[in-house]
């Protein structure tokens, strides 16, 4: 036995302990200029399959959070149906809420799952989420009512 899976997840678990003391704040994750999802257009994960920044010109406001769109169309989507687009658990790591923590995400770290979006701490902690989506959802459904208050 390696010691590299047992070293690489107490680096995960190290990791969103720290961070979750540095985003524990809201229930939708900020960054330090306001934005949601570090300013990065929750539509386009549905359009275009992939991570996209958003325009300064393109804004819409949801659960006291602004998000930024690609095209003034993501925004017009996404106002008709935030619910839709806005992505899981404000916007925090669904494997940190999961975990019963609200840790921060980088944008590239992704999923849609059952037409959600669920974002990731990074790319390592989004390989670990992805070995059982349908459980961590299940863990992070039943736990995120008590943690976002927090």
């Amino acid at each position: 036995m390696t010691l590299r899976p047992i070293f690489s997840r107490l680096l995960a678990v190290a990791a969103l302990t720290l961070a979750g003391s540095a985003f524990a704040a809201g229930e939708v994750n900020l960054d330090r200029a306001g934005l949601a999802l570090k300013g990065y257009d929750p539509v386009a994960y549905f359009k275009a399959g992939q991570p996209t920044e958003g325009k300064t010109e393109f804004t819409a406001q949801h659960q006291g959070a602004t998000y930024r769109f690609a095209s003034q169309a993501n925004r017009d989507d996404f106002a008709a149906n935030p619910e839709k687009y806005a992505p899981q658990y404000g916007g925090y790591c669904a494997y940190g809420v999961a975990s019963g923590y609200k840790v921060g995400i980088e944008p590239e770290a992704w999923s849609i799952a059952e037409g959600r979006l669920y974002l990731n701490y990074s790319q390592s902690v989004r390989r670990r989420w992805r070995e059982d989506i349908p459980g961590y959802i299940r863990k992070a459904d039943a736990g995120w009512p008590a943690l976002k208050a927090k």
